[in-house]
């Protein structure tokens, strides 16, 4: 089997192949033969250190394949189609050795392709939208980095439960990309966001913030809330927001922040059984697309994350073992 590891942390080039022997699956594991490969920002917060993990480490928290053997005590049979993304990390990596309770098997309407895709941001959606900002029909929000990944999946899923939809990106082209997704309103991101926002809806500002990019748009996006909305920080991308002082909370409209994880959303069998299983459902029926935007090889792990972090991408991207 092939696989992508760190020894140390730092850029890309950190991230190098290792072959090996392909293991056995233990009681309550499976083997799966892997077929693409998610690639996902906290992918580059684990290498960075960011988010600290063990070293010598793999990477990767989300894949799909098929499984080839199972270990003892496991229902699933070989040759059927999971997908996974809640960790253990290790996911870049031709085969894979996971506990069983860590899957879920897909769909006839799902491709390997489109789960590797999709999951994780899928699920990561699905929580934003669903059980932390527990969105209302009507509602105003504003969504940053709305032709990533996530920034995709969280349009489509809001227009689905009829929210009213502002898509902020860093080019027109990107801001086009997420208003044929289903935005309302699109906006290129700027000093002026916040005007921009309160012109939109009549000086009120919207209900809810959902935040990707993290330092470089903090203030912007709390300046674009009505009073006591939620700010949901939920990532990175520009870096960690640092330290706050909590009273601008209450200087810019007793507003709230969170700072949500999907770990702390998918924490027992039956929490991934069932709302991975509906985001499944979604993508099945066409309610959300997955748009993969960029295909790379496997052995080509640290060039994909060059690109991602310059902002080359759009949409999803996957690695091919």
């Amino acid at each position: 089997m092939a696989a992508i590891q760190f020894a140390l942390i730092g850029g890309p080039d950190v991230l190098t192949i290792h072959e090996s022997r392909i293991p056995t699956p233990g009681p309550g594991e499976i083997l799966i033969r892997q077929t693409a490969i998610g690639l996902n920002f906290i992918d580059t917060y684990h290498r960075t250190g960011l988010y600290p993990v063990p070293l010598p480490s793999g990477i990767g928290l989300e894949a799909a394949g098929v499984v080839e053997t199972v270990g003892p005590g496991v229902t699933l049979t070989p040759g059927t189609r999971i997908g996974y993304c809640w960790g253990p990390i290790g996911a870049y990596a031709s085969h894979r050795v996971i506990a069983a309770d860590r899957v879920v098997v897909l769909p006839d309407g799902v491709g390997d392709e489109a789960a590797a895709a999709g999951l994780l941001k899928g699920c990561t959606t699905e929580f934003l939208v669903e059980r932390c900002a527990r969105i209302q029909p009507g509602q105003w929000v504003l969504v940053q980095a709305a032709a990533g990944g996530v920034g995709l999946l969280l349009v489509q899923w809001l227009k689905h439960v009829g929210a009213n939809v502002i898509a902020v990106a860093g080019s027109p082209e990107k801001v086009a990309m997420a208003l044929a997704h289903g935005a309302d309103h699109g906006i290129v991101f700027a000093g002026d966001l916040a005007a921009q926002v309160r012109a939109l809806t009549d000086g009120r500002g919207v209900d809810v913030v959902f935040d990707g990019v993290g330092k470089t748009t903090f203030e912007a996006s709390l300046d674009s809330l009505c009073r006591r909305g939620l700010h949901i920080s939920y990532g990175n991308a520009s870096g960690a927001v640092g330290p706050v002082d909590f009273s601008i909370l209450a200087r810019k409209g007793s507003l709230f922040v969170t700072r949500p994880t999907l770990f702390d959303y998918y924490t027992s069998r039956a929490e991934i059984e069932t709302h991975a299983g509906r985001v499944l459902e979604l993508i099945a029926s066409g309610v959300l697309k997955v748009n993969i935007d960029q295909r790379y090889a496997l052995k080509d792990a640290a060039q994909a994350h060059r690109d991602l972090e310059a902002r080359k991408t759009t949409g999803s991207t996957i690695l091919i073992p």
